[in-house]
């Protein structure tokens, strides 16, 4: 795959990574499948992810394991504190779910693609 196509698709499954997490938290708290209230739960971690993809650490390496952590720590940090600025509270078991959920989705498809790679880099000839 062409090298300069790899940030945008990085960028791209980081977003689908916010939005399936809003999508399950609001299908486990049986609220509306409206399309506006999907956008209005995912946006504020979809913020943090955008503040996290402006650092250089994410930039030089998208698919890598620390720019995932960097975007796990944006997404989450910057998220909550939206979250918890537009609703005036904060339980800890969301941050906490908030918090294994997206480092699940953001490093997990990290990690599957590094697995990948280096399986396809060994059947190289």
């Amino acid at each position: 795959m062409p090298r300069s196509r790899i940030p945008a698709l990085a960028l791209a499954a980081d977003l689908v990574a916010v939005v399936v997490f809003a999508a399950v938290g609001r299908l486990n708290h049986a609220e509306a499948g409206d399309l506006w209230g999907l956008a209005a739960t995912a946006a504020p971690f979809a913020v943090g992810a955008a503040a996290a993809w402006a650092t250089p650490y994410v930039r030089d390496d998208p698919p890598g394991l620390r720019a995932g952590a960097v975007v796990l720590a944006g997404t989450v940090v910057v998220g909550l504190a939206l979250r918890a600025g537009f609703t005036g509270r904060l339980p800890l078991s969301f941050a906490i779910v908030t918090t294994l959920s997206l480092a699940v989705l953001l490093l997990g498809w990290r990690a599957l693609s590094l697995v990948v790679a280096r399986r396809a880099a060994h059947r190289v000839p």
